[in-house]
């Protein structure tokens, strides 16, 4: 199929692009970008602000969120992993040999969709919508750009592997909002 092909082709290309363009200091921001406890404090200051925000109602938008993330995850690692079962970058043998790794990090067997992309997105898209700040909504979608660079830059992830992770987190996100908004909604009226 020539069209998939090139599409391949063009994914191969643009990761090799990203992966070749390396240095000592882009490897520690990355390597840090992509680590799973580095965006801890931005957590704690979003959740901050929720609080400040809704006060004795803040754990609502907080689980939500919380379920937002996690419904991407499951998504990402345990449906789409497990029947694509699509090799990352780093465990395809005509690339691998091509690829510059940080810390010798290859990532797990298969990764389409990206869980990095698809956390990420939800969790931005969801915070996104909850305070509609143009701040909030750069800062968090320069986050979410950033850690999905990384991923490629660490060679770890197709674009497309990314593209695929932050449409799950778009999903997901968006509907966990939705659901958000009815059962405020419901609440509100209840309680009239």
């Amino acid at each position: 199929m020539p069209f998939i092909d090139t599409l391949k082709n063009i994914d191969n290309a643009i990761l090799l692009w990203i992966n070749s363009r390396h240095s000592d200091t882009l490897d520690t921001l990355m390597w840090n970008a992509s680590g799973r406890y580095t965006w801890i404090p931005l957590y704690l200051v979003l959740a901050y602000f929720i609080i400040q925000k809704y006060g004795k109602r803040s754990w609502l938008p907080i689980v939500c969120t919380i379920i937002a993330v996690v419904l991407a995850d499951q998504a990402s690692n345990h449906l789409f992993k497990n029947i694509i079962m699509r090799y990352r970058p780093s465990h395809n043998l005509t690339l691998q040999g091509q690829l510059h790794y940080v810390n010798g990090y290859i990532g797990g067997l298969y990764g389409f969709a990206s869980s990095h992309a698809s956390n990420t997105t939800a969790f931005a898209v969801f915070i996104i919508l909850l305070f509609r700040k143009w701040l909030v909504t750069i800062s968090l979608i320069c986050w979410v750009l950033l850690v999905c660079y990384s991923r490629m830059y660490l060679g770890v992830h197709y674009p497309s592997d990314i593209l695929g992770g932050m449409l799950i987190g778009i999903i997901t996100g968006g509907g966990m909002f939705w659901i958000y908004v009815i059962v405020t909604v419901k609440k509100q009226q209840s309680n009239s």
